[in-house]
């Protein structure tokens, strides 16, 4: 089974946690939150507490398939500030393994030069931190080993990238169907 670890930092946005948890976790995928504070407990953007499953500490994360980071703020920044955090998303890129990234989070991607020459999206305002990146203003955009997100109202179809990305598309369209996503994916 595939493993994917979400990184949680106090100020995320909860849309852009629970989505990709649920739709990750509906396609069967081994999905691990991570609370880059010392304390399971998280606390979002609009004040609702998440216990994730484990600290950062806890894992290696050789076993990862992809990293995912919410965003919010100020859970964006706070990721962005956490050192080992940015080592691991940038020794996985090396590897180009997939990393994906939804709203402001995509600074952290940024400010790693990860984005360089690649096209990408984020939430309004935050284009500016997306060093040397093609801002394309789509809802979602995969470019490679990355997949970024405009903001919480992209949350479903960013989660069904990731899904086609490690599950293949036509388990997104049967996740789709399944969920009743209008229109079409």
């Amino acid at each position: 089974m595939k493993k994917v670890y979400i990184f949680v930092a106090d100020g995320f946005e909860e849309i852009e946690l629970i989505t990709p948890l649920d739709v990750l976790r509906r396609a069967e995928l081994d999905v691990v939150t991570v609370s880059i504070s010392e304390k399971k407990e998280v606390t979002g953007a609009h004040n609702v507490t998440f216990l994730t499953d484990a600290l950062f500490s806890d894992s290696k994360y050789s076993d990862a398939e992809l990293l995912l980071l919410p965003g919010g703020m100020p859970g964006a920044k706070n990721l962005n500030e956490h050192t080992e955090l940015k080592e691991l998303v940038a020794s996985f890129n090396k590897r180009g393994k997939t990393i994906a990234a939804i709203c402001a989070a995509p600074i952290v991607l940024g400010s790693l030069g990860i984005l360089k020459r690649k096209n990408a999206t984020c939430y309004p305002g935050f284009e500016a931190e997306l060093e040397g990146a093609n801002i394309t203003g789509e809802a979602v955009e995969v470019d490679k080993n990355i997949i970024t997100a405009k903001g919480p109202g992209a949350a479903m179809y960013f989660s069904l990238a990731i899904v086609t990305k490690l599950c293949g598309e036509q388990k997104a369209i049967q996740l789709a169907k399944e969920m009743v996503l209008a229109g079409t994916y």
